[in-house]
C-alpha cells in the first residue's frame, strides 16, 4: 500500500508540472523605430558608448559630486525602501515556492489513560499508554493544473519587478544628486554675481550722490540709483536663502548630513565637461531602463495570475498521509509489527460557486490588459524623455554661445554708457538701463549654463545610465 501511495504522489508531481498560463508575448513597441530628427536634435553618433555600460563614476568627473552620490546611495531613505521592498517580495516569492513541495514534519506523541475499577473489565482499573512517532505530509496539494505553479511564477515575476524598480530609483536619484550639486553651483554663482552688482550699484549711487550734490546731475538721478541698490540688495538676500535652500535639499538626498568639504565652489564655467552618450536605437530602451523592465515584470506577473485563475475551474487534490510506529511501550516503538500509516486523499471539485471563478477569471484578463496598458505608456513616456533630453543636447551649444556674445555685448554697452555719464556726456538713465541689461544678460548665461550640464546628466538618466541588468538573475532565481 505504501508503494502504490508513493507512486501515486510521484505521478501527481510529475503532472504538476502543467500549467494554465497563457504564453507569454512582449507586446508590440508603441514608439517609432528610431529617434526624432530635425534642426532640434543632434546628430547620432553610433560608436558612442551606451550610457548603460558607463557606471556613474566614470561619468561624474568632480569628485565631491562622486562622494556625494556614494553618500546618497548609502543613506537615502527612498532607496533604502526600495532594497527592503526587493526583501519583502523575495520572502513572498519563496512562501508561494514552497507550495509546490510537499510540506513533511515529523512528530512524536504519547497518549496516557487511566480507565476507572468500576468501569473497567474484572473491576480493575489502571493507566494505559499509547507512543507514537510519525513522519507526515499535511494537506499537499497536488498542483496537477499548475494554480501553485502560476502563483509562484507571479510572485517571481513581482520580485523581479521590484529589482528593476530599485535599479530605477537609484538611477533617478544619481540624477537628483548630480542636478543639486548642479544647482547649488549655479546658485552659489548667481548670488556671487548678485553681491558684484550690489556692489557696483553702491559705487553709482555714490557717483549720483556727489554729482547731484555738485549740481552737475538732477536729483531724480539719486533716487533711480537708490532703487537699483534696493533690488541688488533683494536679490542678493533672495539667493542667499536660495542656497540655503539648496544645500537643505543636498542634505535630504544625501540622507546625511553632507561635509563641508563636499559642497561645490561656485561658478559653472570651471565644471568639467560631463561625457557625450550614445542613445542608440528606441529599441534599446526595451533593455537598458529598469522602469520599463519592471513595467514588463508586472505584465509578466498579470499573465501567470490568469494560469492561477484558470485552473480554480478544476478539481483539487489534496493529500494527507503519515507513517511511522505505534506501541503501548516506548521500547516496542521500533519492534516488529509496530508499524502504522495513514493516507487521506481529498478531491474538492467546484460546481457552484455564484460565478466566484469566473469573476476572478475576468479580474486576472482585465489586469493583464492594465498591465499592457501601462506597458505601453512606459515605453512611450522614456522615448519622450529621451527625446526631450535629445532635442535639449541638439541646441544648449547654440544657446550657450548666443548668450555669451550677449553678455559680451551688454557689458560692452554699459562700459560705454558708464563712461558717458561720467563725462556728463549722458544721462544717467541710459547707463541705469545698460547694467540692468547687462545684469540679465550675465543671469541668463549661468542659466544656459546650468541647462547645458543638466541636459547631459538628464540624457545619461533618460537612456538608462550606470545600470547594467544582469540576464542571469531570473536563472539563477528559479534553481
Amino acid at each position: 500500500m505504501m508503494r502504490s501511495t508513493l507512486k501515486l504522489t510521484l505521478l501527481a508531481a510529475v503532472l504538476g508540472g502543467c500549467t494554465m498560463m497563457p504564453k507569454y508575448q512582449q507586446p508590440v513597441s508603441p514608439v517609432a523605430a528610431a529617434w526624432p530628427t530635425g534642426t532640434a536634435y543632434p546628430a547620432q553618433d553610433a560608436q558612442g558608448m551606451p550610457a548603460a555600460a558607463i557606471a556613474w563614476r566614470d561619468y561624474f568627473a568632480d569628485e565631491r559630486l562622486k562622494q556625494l552620490i556614494a553618500l546618497a546611495l548609502a543613506n537615502n531613505r527612498d532607496l533604502r525602501v526600495a532594497a527592503l521592498n526587493i526583501d519583502k517580495a523575495r520572502a513572498q516569492y519563496r512562501i508561494e515556492r514552497a507550495a509546490l513541495l510537499p510540506p513533511v514534519a515529523a512528530g512524536a506523541s504519547q497518549n496516557a489513560q487511566r480507565t476507572a475499577d468500576n468501569l473497567s473489565v474484572g473491576g480493575q482499573g489502571g493507566v494505559s499508554r499509547q507512543y507514537g512517532v510519525n513522519l507526515g505530509v499535511a494537506a499537499w496539494e497536488v498542483d496537477l493544473f499548475g494554480r501553485v505553479r502560476s502563483l509562484s511564477e507571479a510572485a517571481l515575476q513581482t520580485y523581479l519587478g521590484t529589482e528593476e524598480a530599485r535599479a530605477s530609483v537609484q538611477i533617478a536619484l544619481v540624477a537628483e544628486v548630480a542636478n543639486a550639486y548642479l544647482t547649488l553651483m549655479a546658485d552659489q554663482e548667481r548670488l556671487a554675481l548678485a553681491r558684484q552688482t550690489l556692489a557696483s550699484q553702491q559705487r553709482s549711487l555714490e557717483l549720483s550722490d556727489s554729482r547731484v550734490k555738485a549740481g552737475a546731475a538732477p536729483g531724480l538721478d539719486l533716487y533711480q540709483a537708490r532703487t537699483t541698490v534696493e533690488a541688488a540688495r533683494a536679490d542678493a538676500a533672495a539667493y542667499t536663502a536660495q542656497v540655503a535652500q539648496d544645500q537643505n535639499a543636498l542634505t535630504l538626498l544625501a540622507g546625511a548630513a553632507v561635509p563641508p568639504e563636499l559642497l561645490p565652489p561656485a561658478g559653472l564655467a570651471g565644471v568639467t565637461a560631463l561625457l557625450d552618450v550614445a542613445a542608440g536605437l528606441p529599441s534599446d530602451l526595451l533593455y537598458r531602463r529598469p522602469d520599463v523592465l519592471a513595467a514588463e515584470r508586472t505584465l509578466q506577473a498579470s499573465n501567470a495570475n490568469i494560469g492561477a485563475a484558470r485552473a480554480a475551474f478544476f478539481p483539487r487534490i489534496t493529500l494527507t498521509g503519515q507513517a511511522g510506529t505505534a506501541s503501548s511501550s516506548l521500547s516496542g516503538l521500533f519492534e516488529s509489527g509496530s508499524g502504522a500509516w495513514s493516507f487521506a486523499p481529498s478531491v474538492s471539485l467546484p460546481i457552484f460557486d455564484g460565478g466566484a471563478n469566473r469573476a476572478n477569471l475576468e479580474v486576472a484578463r482585465v489586469n493583464r490588459e492594465i498591465g499592457v496598458a501601462q506597458y505601453d505608456k512606459t515605453i512611450q513616456a522614456a522615448f519622450r524623455d529621451v527625446a526631450d533630453a535629445l532635442a535639449q543636447r541638439g541646441t544648449v551649444d547654440e544657446r550657450l554661445s548666443a548668450q555669451q556674445q550677449l553678455v559680451d555685448a551688454s557689458d560692452k554697452s554699459y562700459r560705454i554708457y558708464e563712461a558717458r555719464y561720467r563725462n556728463g556726456a549722458d544721462t544717467f538713465q541710459n547707463a541705469l538701463i545698460a547694467q540692468r541689461a547687462l545684469y540679465a544678460a550675465q543671469q541668463g548665461l549661468i542659466s544656459v549654463r546650468l541647462a547645458e550640464q543638466s541636459s547631459r546628466v538628464s540624457l545619461y538618466k533618460a537612456l538608462g545610465g550606470g545600470w547594467q541588468a544582469s540576464d542571469g538573475l531570473a536563472a539563477a532565481i528559479r534553481q
